[in-house]
């Protein structure tokens, strides 16, 4: 496990009849990784995390979790690594402890030992003698983790941990993932929201109908972007001659008062130079880069729904 990849995915494939659900899918997690695994509500994510976690048999491709098979192995391979898909599920009419206690039961570790401390981390330590049915989403999302961390995994899968919560909730369990990376856990993070990704993540990997269109480095991606300008005048038609008359400036539009451009810095230099020889007043010119939602928008454009929701 010491030198093993937490995820190593390849060719991994999910035929449902003639429905292609996942497509030749490559995944690689590497150690320290708050992996996002991004994608339009039935692209295919949480095929993907199924297979990886063994709950269904890819129909084609292999898998390794820290160098182990989880169609060969068993549940073996599955040791250091912990998570929920579609959400965890409790006994509604146990307490919070009572359900981690039966969870703790199955393990010859030292699980037991640690719930308090868990139900600390995840801020349900006054709420742990309630009985799980009368919890909100949020706290059943938390609650979730808690029982995923019982036995101190090295690999936390989490399928849209933040779906369904309030702007608070949102922001605990984007907290909470925040301190376990910090503590040396790996994440992989399936969502389709861009904010939490961006805030998140550092390498990503974006599914479109079941197949990959990118996996590497966020930055990376952010940086494929192409720069572009806002310039805001009280002047604006005067401007906007001038700035179609310069060199090396492209892509002019007009947008909610402002002109929108695209241009390397050299010729933004020379366009400002000459608004300033024109006498036109700027009360703003500042650079613009692609949002990771527009990137994602970009590739995944056309998305049909209804490929997870088939297979469910």
């Amino acid at each position: 496990m010491n030198d093993a990849l937490p995820v190593s995915a390849r060719g991994l494939v999910k035929l449902y009849g003639e429905l292609v659900a996942v497509d030749h899918v490559d995944l690689t997690v590497e150690k320290g990784d708050v992996f996002g695994y991004l994608g339009p509500n039935g692209a295919g994510k949480t095929t993907s995390l199924r297979m990886l976690l063994g709950l269904i048999r890819p129909t084609e491709g292999s898998i390794e979790l820290f160098g182990r098979d989880p169609q060969v192995a068993g549940a073996k391979a599955l040791t250091g690594v912990a998570g929920f898909v579609e959400g965890p599920t409790f006994y509604p009419y146990l307490t919070a402890r009572r359900n981690l206690r039966l969870l703790a039961a199955y393990d010859d570790g030292d699980s037991r030992s640690r719930i308090e401390e868990l139900l600390e981390l995840v801020e349900l330590d006054d709420r742990g003698d309630d009985k799980v049915g009368g919890y909100s989403h949020g706290m059943r999302q938390r609650l979730g983790i808690a029982a995923a961390l019982l036995r101190e995994p090295k690999l936390l899968l989490l399928d849209e941990p933040t779906t369904g919560l309030d702007p608070a909730g949102m922001r605990d369990m984007r907290d909470l993932v925040r301190r376990l990376a910090g503590e040396g856990i790996t994440v992989l993070l399936s969502s389709h929201l861009l904010t939490e990704v961006e805030e998140l993540c550092n390498r990503v990997a974006i599914i479109r109908k079941g197949r990959i269109v990118y996996e590497g480095q966020l930055h990376d991606l952010l940086a494929t972007a192409a720069t572009g300008f806002r310039l805001r005048s009280p002047e604006p038609d005067r401007a906007k001659a001038l700035l179609l008359a310069q060199p090396g400036i492209g892509e002019v539009t007009s947008v909610d008062g402002s002109l929108r451009f695209q241009a390397d810095e050299e010729a933004v230099a020379a366009f400002s130079i000459a608004l300033g020889q024109a006498r036109i007043g700027v009360t703003a010119l500042v650079p613009e880069t692609a949002s990771l939602e527009e990137l994602f928008l970009g590739m995944t454009e056309g998305e049909q729904k209804g490929v997870e929701e088939a297979v469910a």
